[in-house]
């Protein structure tokens, strides 16, 4: 497409589209279906490991060093879309973007894991695992709503369709 850039390789974008049907389908389905509910899990802890490697293996906009930034340029970021209503155009990840990133890929993680141990017969019944899976889980879906919310938020100030950038994996090109 003229005036694009490619940025979103299809493995990346592969494993983002596949992350937000699989987090909410277990999500959804914990207590009610749980051989899909489980089946979802797996999932998405493939998917959270494939994001991972392919963090450090991918191309250049997927790799980890291209986009994590410093908690405090990650604070500045925010506080200057607060204050100013501007932050700036990153042709990747913005600093908010990868920290938000990285915390799904952590919680969603943390939730899939804990939910295994609880029907390993060591950790079946265990409160705190138990625990730890149900707020992990309600936190993972808590967050993919802020992220929905900050890229439609992004989209307005920009004036950028980054949903349409995560379908196609190209972006507007910088002038």
């Amino acid at each position: 497409m003229p005036g694009t850039i490619a940025v979103w390789d299809l493995p990346l974008r592969m494993t983002h589209w596949s992350l937000a049907v699989a987090v909410p389908l277990a999500w959804l389905t914990a207590n009610i279906f749980d051989t899909v509910h489980e089946i979802a899990g797996y999932v998405a802890l493939a998917l959270v490991a494939f994001r991972v490697a392919w963090g450090f293996a991918g191309s250049y906009h997927a790799r980890f060093a291209s986009f994590l930034r410093q908690p405090a340029i990650v604070l500045r970021y925010i506080w200057r879309l607060i204050a100013r209503g501007r932050t700036g155009r990153y042709l990747g990840h913005n600093p908010a973007g990868a920290a938000m990133a990285v915390a799904l890929l952590l919680l969603t993680a943390v939730s899939c894991i804990s939910g295994w141990m609880q029907i390993t017969e060591r950790w079946f019944g265990v409160d705190w695992v138990e625990q730890l899976h149900t707020w992990s889980s309600h936190a993972v879906l808590v967050l993919a709503v802020v992220h929905v919310l900050g890229v439609l938020l992004m989209c307005a100030l920009q004036r950028e369709n980054l949903v349409m950038a995560m379908i196609t994996g190209r972006k507007r090109a910088p002038r």
